[in-house]
């Protein structure tokens, strides 16, 4: 029988939120670049893998299966795709990086593209169902960790493969980051041969001066409103799920691709990028609190995965480089064709590949004032990924069957 030390649902969720929360406190304390280019992300999925797979002293300290794990996928999932959703301000992102939007959804196309491409390079040495790990890798760079989740939820990603994809993730960043990075030193030629025009650069300045971020401290009455939002929207999803699952199937030959999961979290996904429209998106805090939560999400994955699936990273990470390099050809091709330079492109892939996390730190190195559009662009990633990341995932499983 296993020994195991921590057992109950409480004593496991505080391992996971204990986790989350060290790496973090590790990152502010010693303010090392290092955690720059290696995000607290790995080690917070890492650690849980570790602690439920490797016997200390005869005892692992968490289960591999708990309660806490299918209610995290269950319930804390929806609620973070809707704290994280009711932020995105499209008009402002349009209104202030003007075509460089164009670009990012040139580089969403580039990610869709490069995953079949990838896949199709490396599926043979890989097990049958590695399109789903990709999928989730997918909406890693599509929108971000949540949309890396949630597509993992959709798909049924194993816990090995998304383990495969956070390890491909991270691996890219590193490379990938100090690339957006460098490219400001290459403004003048890049700028030259995309065709800017003189006068964009000065309009988009002018344009982020208008767009004012207001940082309140949230009250007590507007965290009882965004909890009674995004409980009430994440009940609507469980509630609707099950029965349009069932119309679809009766209804539909799509009955594979949308299973009760899939569809109860674009329910939630719509729900909440309609919410965003209205005043609800003025709640303070809601961006920050989704966010902690996925982290404890991430830790809740690393738990339940098998450190016998790891083995296949070192080919995962090969088509992780070849899907990458498609997508910079994509992120090329837009700013040639749309006239963009160089900030915008390294904010956008930046929004894609990296997300909220790294969109900001690009956005700072090449124009500070741009660092709040950068963050609304990333959202319009969260809000992409949800929808395009599952059918990447698909398309390579169905181009390789």
């Amino acid at each position: 029988m296993e020994n195991i030390l921590i057992t109950s649902p409480i004593g496991v969720l505080a391992v996971l939120c204990i986790v989350a929360a060290f790496f973090f406190l590790l990152a502010q304390v010693t303010d090392a670049k290092f955690f720059q280019y290696v995000p607290p992300l790995l080690f917070i999925y890492a650690t849980p893998v570790v602690l439920s797979n490797l016997p200390i002293g005869g005892y692992t300290v968490i289960p591999s299966s708990s309660i806490i794990y299918s209610g995290l996928s269950q319930y804390a999932l929806p609620v973070f795709i809707v704290l994280m959703l009711i932020k995105v301000d499209v008009p402002a992102v349009v209104r202030i990086m003007g075509k460089g939007v164009l670009v990012m959804l040139m580089g969403t196309a580039g990610v869709f593209v490069g995953c079949i491409v990838a896949y199709v390079a490396v599926h043979q040495w890989l097990p049958d169902d590695a399109w789903k790990g990709f999928g989730a890798l997918a909406g890693s760079w599509i929108g971000g960790t949540a949309n890396m989740l949630a597509t993992a939820e959709m798909l049924n990603t194993p816990p090995a493969q998304l383990g495969l994809a956070i390890v491909a993730d991270n691996v890219i960043y590193l490379v990938w980051l100090p690339l957006l990075l460098m490219s400001r030193d290459f403004a003048d030629k890049f700028n030259a041969w995309a065709r800017v025009p003189p006068e964009r650069l000065a309009a988009m300045d002018a344009a982020a001066e208008m767009h004012v971020e207001q940082d309140e401290a949230p009250t007590m009455p507007q965290y009882l409103y965004l909890a009674a939002v995004v409980i009430g929207v994440t009940a609507i999803g469980h509630a609707l799920a099950p029965g349009l699952t069932v119309w679809i199937a009766e209804n539909t030959a799509l009955a594979d691709v949308f299973s009760e999961t899939t569809v109860r979290i674009l329910l939630v996904t719509t729900i909440a990028l309609l919410l965003s429209t209205t005043r609800v998106s003025d709640l303070p805090n809601s961006t920050a609190l989704g966010t902690a939560l996925v982290y404890i999400f991430v830790a809740g994955m690393g738990a339940r995965a098998e450190l016998s699936g790891l083995g296949d990273a070192p080919v995962f990470v090969a088509g992780a480089f070849i899907w990458i390099f498609v997508h910079g050809l994509f992120m090329l091709a837009g700013a040639w064709l749309f006239r963009v330079d160089v900030h915008s492109v390294a904010i956008a892939s930046a929004a894609n590949i990296g997300a909220a996390a790294s969109a900001p730190i690009v956005a700072a190195h090449h124009r500070p004032n741009l660092v709040p559009a950068s963050i609304l662009l990333a959202l319009l990633g969260y809000a992409l990924g949800n929808y395009v990341a599952p059918w990447a995932g698909r398309a390579a499983g169905w181009v390789v069957s």
